[in-house]
């Protein structure tokens, strides 16, 4: 069973067809490469293929590849020895050998090196490693979930993606699809979620505002859905959401010459 902490909010068929795949293949230990936009839930997916797997007792451990240095990427992936490099002032174990008997999340691995996707495809293919300055290999048994925000045939095409890492990271892929039946319901398990982190006893949203969360398009999926509500809860003073209370760029499109709704 999935913890309430990583579910994914909604009943859309989208959704549904989702849920479908993921239990599937959680059982497995087949790799997993999702892709979808940022804020869509990518994470979540990786997270529940871990627990609703045989490694659930082991170690998730995730990496955003995006956010690490290029010259430090390696050394956090696959650990290094003391004096390996002039900071390296210790040991220090990689993400690999910390994942062992569990599953390693790679998020953004299309932003990494060619070179060092080649040696991704090396630990994953002999199921062992080097750490950075070290002499012995290291024994690896992870599951690996990865994920990207762009089309991996067009990561490949554009240079960004190892064709050879994409087939042995895509056993199963998993397009990540735009949702917008589920936007009443994420609203309403946000309402309800700031209301007990805020200790606040805010009813729902108006019916004017709901109209504009379902007109608009969510370039930033269901991350920028959450951080609206966020941000109305620290503007509302009464017992519904208003338009006042919601960010102004989602009901107004300064481009097209909207008119400014009325508050109710």
């Amino acid at each position: 069973k999935v913890s309430k902490r990583y579910e994914m909010i909604g009943q859309s068929d989208a959704l549904n067809r989702v849920r479908s795949i993921i239990e599937k293949v959680a059982a497995s230990d087949a790799r997993v490469l999702v892709t979808g936009p940022n804020g869509c839930g990518k994470e979540l997916v990786a997270h529940q293929l871990h627990e609703l797997s045989h490694r659930k007792e082991s170690t998730f451990v995730e990496v955003n590849c995006a956010a690490i240095p290029s010259e430090l990427i390696e050394s956090e992936l696959f650990g290094h020895e003391k004096g390996s490099f002039t900071s390296a002032i210790k040991q220090k174990k990689g993400k690999f050998e910390l994942a062992t008997g569990g599953t390693l999340f790679l998020d953004e691995v299309n932003s990494m090196d060619l070179s060092l996707q080649a040696k991704i495809l090396k630990a994953i293919e002999e199921k062992k490693f080097r750490p950075v300055g070290g002499e012995q290999d290291v024994h690896s048994d992870v599951r690996i979930v990865s994920a990207m925000n762009v089309d991996p045939i067009t990561a490949v095409r554009d240079g960004l993606l190892r064709r050879d890492l994409f087939y042995r990271l895509g056993g199963v892929q998993l397009a990540l699809p735009p949702r917008p039946e589920d936007i009443p319901l994420l609203t309403d398990f946000y309402v309800e979620r700031y209301n007990r982190k805020m200790e606040r006893t805010i009813t729902g949203v108006s019916e004017l505002v709901r109209n504009a969360l379902l007109a608009y398009d969510w370039p930033g999926n269901v991350r920028e859905l959450r951080n609206a509500v966020e941000s109305a809860f620290n503007l509302c003073t009464g017992s519904v959401i208003q338009l006042s209370d919601i960010p102004r760029y989602i009901f107004y499109h300064e481009e097209e010459k909207a008119v400014e709704p009325a508050e109710e």
